[in-house]
């Protein structure tokens, strides 16, 4: 199948008003782009917001090389308590690799994507890569195919990416200026010799645009990642995300710097902080003016299996899926029943709804919402290991980032039984409030008493009154409810812990 040749940033605009529930999502967001982009991305976790909710992805770890050297990466491999990209608990070979996305395919039908993101770069390692590309599709050829690169020798391979049938792309781009990339990237390998400081920048900068165009040329939809660095690139980005659109990327994500000593990079090492949640939506609003910006990232391991959010590589490591047999015409023949059954049900609850039943000068509201998946509020708050962030708007509910904290309750029932010790779990508890500091409601299934007690007295409110119901609508509901008893006639009160840098 050819790729139609798209500029799907040629049109792109800020997106005004809501005109369905989910208003704000990703889907409508790029509400802006040709039908035929829509149609490709409907189903992809990592480009689509609302699919994120719906499909799953697959990462599968053939790529250990690298050919360059970025100071927040340190690559891991045989680790399996961390996540963030780099990070492999098996390396894997193109046959082995095939072998455990088509088992993954068959057990998990909602999976519509098989991506190669590392953990080092999948272009510095072009024969595995496309080897893994070729063996999946030979047997389950409904699966999208998605690489994610530095972008160094990008141009030379663009040529092969579309022979393949790659039709997502995302590359990496943290600057346009090479003073700056200089102090991102310690050194690039180029033309078989070790580049260093600016020139190296320079080099990687050039490729990385020039492969942008390539791919947009091809009908290829391309992803930029950038991420946000303070006091290095945070100010620039701006002007990364307005090149990135002209060049014709489509949607721009701007990922916080993780940036931990117990990681070894070299940041982590030195002490570069990572931006604040605060100051991470500030910058992705004011890019958002003219770019769609995605903010579902989680910001994956190189291995990562499942709904975004959740890791369930352990449950496919090569000793448990051996020689697994599969049926592989009733597995795309369960998949499309299972695609199809989440798109129809998508589409029946696009219903039209009134803009305007809340004034335009209300002010905005940050929302935490406790969410297993599906869309919906369908967790309980202890068992929580992230917050989905929504912002309502007289305009509608969207989602501006996710939060990670510490799982406070491990007990089956209501946060009363098997709960950890006192000490722990308060400790664990009061960090949750931190990292929710600016969210002025907690939205989720169940909450036991003592969680209601300490969120009410920071400020936040606690509200189990949606369960299982879709999660901008239950956002809406709290935002009128909040209005009409007056809450939002004044500015939000004063958060604890305003400084924090959770991001």
């Amino acid at each position: 199948m050819e790729l139609p040749v798209i500029n799907a940033a040629a049109s792109v605009t800020a997106p005004r008003g809501c005109v369905s529930k989910g208003c704000g999502a990703s889907g409508d967001a790029l509400a802006h782009l040709p039908e035929a982009v829509r149609e490709r991305v409907r189903d992809h976790p990592c480009y689509s917001e609302e699919a994120h909710h719906h499909f799953a992805r697959m990462h599968v770890a053939v790529a250990p090389a690298c050919n360059i050297q970025c100071n927040y990466c340190n690559r891991k491999f045989d680790c399996a308590n961390e996540s963030r990209p780099g990070v492999v608990s098996e390396l894997l070979s193109p046959q082995q690799a095939a072998h455990k996305a088509l088992t993954v395919a068959a057990a998990i039908p909602q999976m519509s994507v098989l991506g190669v993101a590392g953990p080092g770069d999948p272009l510095a390692n072009p024969e595995r890569t496309f080897a893994t590309f070729r063996l999946v599709a030979e047997k389950a050829p409904d699966l999208k195919l998605c690489l994610s690169t530095n972008g160094l020798t990008l141009p030379q391979h663009v040529d092969e990416i579309a022979r393949h049938n790659i039709g997502h792309v995302t590359i990496t781009i943290n600057c346009i200026d090479a003073e700056i990339g200089a102090r991102i990237y310690p050194w690039i390998v180029w033309n078989r010799r070790r580049v260093h400081g600016v020139e190296a920048a320079a080099i990687l900068i050039e490729q990385q645009l020039k492969g942008l165009e390539m791919l947009v040329a091809r009908g290829i939809l391309v992803k930029v990642n950038s991420v946000m660095i303070p006091g290095i690139n945070d100010e620039h980005l701006r002007e990364v995300s307005r090149a990135v659109k002209a060049k014709g990327a489509f949607l721009h994500n701007i990922m916080p710097l993780i940036s931990d000593a117990s990681h070894g990079t070299y940041f982590g090492l030195s002490g570069q902080r990572g931006p604040t949640a605060a100051e991470l939506k500030a910058l992705q609003d004011e890019c958002g003016e003219g770019m769609a910006m995605m903010r579902h990232c989680r910001q994956c391991r190189a291995d990562a299996v499942g709904m975004l959010g959740e890791d369930r590589g352990a449950e496919f490591a090569l000793d448990k899926i051996g020689a697994t047999v599969i049926d592989h015409e009733a597995a795309m023949a369960r998949r499309r029943d299972t695609h199809a059954g989440i798109v129809a049900r998508l589409e029946s609850e696009r219903i039209m709804t009134n803009e305007n039943d809340i004034p335009a000068d209300t002010r905005p509201v940050l929302m935490a919402i406790a969410s297993a998946g599906q869309g919906l509020v369908n967790q309980h708050f202890g068992h929580a290991r992230e917050f989905l962030v929504y912002e309502a708007t007289p305009a509608g509910a969207r989602l501006v980032g996710h939060r990670k904290t510490d799982l406070y309750c491990t007990g089956a029932d209501a946060c009363g039984e098997e709960v950890l010790g006192l000490d722990d779990a308060e400790s664990k508890l009061e960090r949750t409030i931190r990292v929710l500091h600016d969210c002025e409601a907690v939205l989720c299934a169940r909450i036991g008493y003592e969680p209601w007690s300490k969120l009410e007295a920071a400020g936040i409110a606690p509200n189990g009154e949606h369960a299982m119901e879709r999660i901008e609508d239950a956002v809406m509901s709290v935002y009128r409810e909040m209005l009409q008893a007056g809450k939002l006639d004044e500015a939000p009160p004063e958060r604890r812990a305003a400084n924090s840098s959770s991001a």
